[in-house]
């Protein structure tokens, strides 16, 4: 029988990053969205935006980090619900924070939270379970 790595109601952490034009680069690669807010500067003025709209996804992800290191070497996203409150411009810093809530078993039930670190605004809010690797959920 193999001993997971152990998890503790009220743990947190905490991972800040900027949002880049490198990284915007690469996602639109990776997922092939070419939506204009993400890729036009110009499109995303016209709409009000300050420059380029981050991807949402690409910014909830900077939590993945967070609940990584609460999961363990063992865990992985068994479920994630995001909502996405407000834009974030690329070149804005992001800091995303992930606290277990509770433990059922070898799972956590997660609270995520993503914030501009310039204005203090949240702009990703959800939930995650962490499962163990080898769980079909």
């Amino acid at each position: 029988m193999t001993t997971l790595s152990p998890l503790t109601v009220g743990a947190t952490f905490s991972f800040r990053k900027t949002m880049t034009v490198a990284e915007q680069a690469m996602f639109t690669g990776i997922s092939g969205n070419l939506g204009p807010l993400y890729v036009d500067v110009r499109a995303a003025e016209k709409v009000g935006a300050a420059g380029m709209v981050a991807f949402e996804l690409a910014v909830s992800a900077l939590a993945s980090t967070c609940l990584a290191r609460l999961g363990g070497p063992d865990r992985r996203l068994g479920e994630v619900t995001f909502s996405f409150k407000a834009p974030v411009i690329v070149g804005q810093s992001i800091q995303a924070t992930a606290e277990i809530l509770s433990v059922e078993g070898d799972d956590a039930l997660c609270r995520v939270t993503c914030v501009n670190s310039g204005s203090g605004e949240e702009v990703v809010s959800g939930t995650a379970r962490l499962v163990p690797f080898t769980a079909k959920v």
